[in-house]
């Protein structure tokens, strides 16, 4: 679960809080005797997709007053609308989350990008199957 703390908002302000995924290199994954190697280039890149936290819009001082936490976010390697964001299966991304501040005194709704930080020390690999074998026996056995 990636948690997040903010600060800085106006508490009297409303804000979008949005998750997203970029690709963190150009280069394609393997898991190969107990470690991952660089394995080619990269499949095109996935649709951009991003996840609205469920408590946007929200006052600056709830935002605030706790960690931000994407519990709820569903990945998938494949493309559909049921909310899902959509990741290249062996390709390795960095979770980003964007702070939209939303302008309630305008007819169309407004949006004025606050704050971007990316996560670089959340990386992972998108995987579909289990790439350590010892992994995928222990689930066979059990199931």
């Amino acid at each position: 679960i990636l948690k997040v703390h903010a600060r800085g908002l106006d508490p009297k302000a409303m804000y979008n809080v949005m998750l997203d995924f970029a690709a963190a290199d150009s280069t394609r994954w393997k898991f190969v005797n107990g470690e991952w190697v660089v394995r080619g280039k990269p499949e095109p890149a996935a649709p951009s997709c991003q996840y609205t936290h469920p408590d946007s819009p929200h006052f600056g001082s709830h935002w605030m007053k706790q960690p931000m936490q994407f519990c709820k976010v569903k990945l998938s390697n494949k493309l559909n609308s049921n909310g899902q964001i959509m990741l290249n299966s062996l390709h390795k991304y960095e979770p980003r989350v964007h702070i939209v501040r939303v302008e309630s005194n305008t007819s169309d709704g407004d949006q004025e990008k606050v704050c971007s930080a990316s996560f670089s020390d959340a990386q992972f690999i998108a995987v579909t199957a289990y790439q350590n074998e010892e992994i995928t026996n222990l689930k066979i056995r059990y199931n």
